[in-house]
């Protein structure tokens, strides 16, 4: 019998009277671990350096608590909304980051640093290609839930890339290549999950390289992007740049040892010899004062929270929950493992900040809505066990 509105025709009662799904209790206190670690390292890299400065050593700390607290309610608030609201309201959604987006390289958004990524609203920054990240995620799976009834035709896969190409320009030209790297592997996650076969991922895969190829023989990579993937392969093409903030990095994880030099006693953090230390290379901090055990513990939640994504992906009760369930770890999985392998020399430094640790709120926000998303879609599955169904 066909399930309609939670019970079975001809059966009314029997799934009805069943407990509802409960909330995926185990994300939710990993995520929160994590964040008190990120506000904590936060805290052990700034204040020697705040403080030189005369100004408050818990500032920086201070403004990532207030985030996290925003973060929580704006968790609850994804976990409460029915995720497959979003499929219906995705035009909208696509259509309002294109506009942030070129707002942010309109000449109404002044450049800083040489760079156009944030947009000043007085009390704090908003960096749009953040959110982006998760209306991508959102557009894919509303394109590409479908494809299960008809198959994956190229039409869908050139439509999917298609609006995914528009966003990643955009970001492309603040300029911002991390994040655009995220849209490239997250699409063809979702591709592949989307049901895509092998020939039209290894056609897409060599599409990819002509692409990269053609960026380097126009020359369109600025020369900061192209010094960080020289000094990558070459230290000493940059060795005061790039290559020794790489160095200064791999020195600090490897001075933690096994069990660390101590919270607050990391003489290459509290010296900050690691520039970014509370942003992009977070790690760093850490590997020094936690030591290996304690990153091992950092890496640990951060596989916990993508088991729990692809769980949340398996027990998904239509396509689209599915998707994005696929489409959120994914990304979660692309930004750690670039991110603390710049930070160990086996990626090339991208910018690309660690999620739940590294200082700043578009980024903590963006990662806290994606998991109430994904406690959406595990609160939304079938009360009946192993059962699974379109909505």
């Amino acid at each position: 019998m066909p399930l309609v509105d939670g019970s079975r025709v001809g059966a009314p009662g029997i799934v009805a009277d069943r407990k509802r799904p409960g909330p995926d209790v185990t994300s939710f206190v990993v995520m929160m671990a994590l964040i008190s670690v990120g506000v904590l390292m936060i805290y052990a890299s700034t204040r020697e350096q705040l403080e030189l400065q005369n100004l408050d050593p818990g500032r920086l700390m201070q403004r990532q608590i207030i985030f996290a607290v925003i973060a929580v309610g704006v968790y609850v608030a994804g976990s409460l909304l029915d995720y497959r609201e979003f499929r219906n309201y995705a035009a909208w959604i696509y259509l309002g980051t294109l506009a942030a987006l070129i707002l942010l390289i309109s000449p109404l958004i002044p450049a800083q640093e040489n760079v156009k990524r944030w947009i000043d609203l007085g009390i704090f920054q908003v960096q749009p290609s953040e959110f982006a990240k998760i209306t991508m995620v959102i557009v894919l799976a509303t394109v590409l839930a479908p494809a299960r009834q008809e198959g994956m035709q190229w039409k869908r896969i050139v439509q999917a890339l298609f609006l995914v190409a528009i966003p990643a320009l955009l970001i492309f030209l603040q300029p911002d290549l991390g994040t655009m790297l995220v849209f490239a592997f997250v699409t063809f996650v979702m591709l592949f999950a989307g049901g895509a076969t092998w020939k039209q991922m290894i056609a897409l895969g060599g599409g990819t390289v002509g692409a990269v190829a053609v960026v380097f023989q126009r020359g369109l990579l600025k020369d900061y992007q192209l010094e960080r993937l020289t000094a990558f392969y070459d230290p000493s093409a940059d060795p005061l740049g790039i290559a020794y903030q790489q160095a200064q990095s791999v020195t600090a994880i490897g001075s933690g040892q096994l069990t660390g030099t101590g919270l607050f006693d990391g003489a290459l953090t509290n010296l900050r010899f690691v520039p970014e230390q509370e942003t992009d290379f977070i790690f760093t901090a850490v590997g020094e004062q936690l030591g290996f055990l304690g990153s091992a513990l950092v890496i640990a939640a951060f596989v916990v929270l993508l088991w729990r994504a692809f769980v949340v992906a398996a027990m998904a009760r239509d396509r689209f929950g599915s998707l994005l369930a696929v489409g959120i770890g994914s990304m979660i999985m692309f930004q750690v493992f670039v991110n603390i392998g710049m930070t160990m020399k086996i990626m090339p430094v991208t910018g690309l900040p660690l999620p739940f640790l590294s200082y700043g709120g578009s980024s903590l926000l963006t990662f806290a809505f994606a998991m109430g998303l994904l406690n959406s879609i595990w609160r939304k599955r079938s009360p009946v066990p192993g059962e699974t169904y379109i909505v």
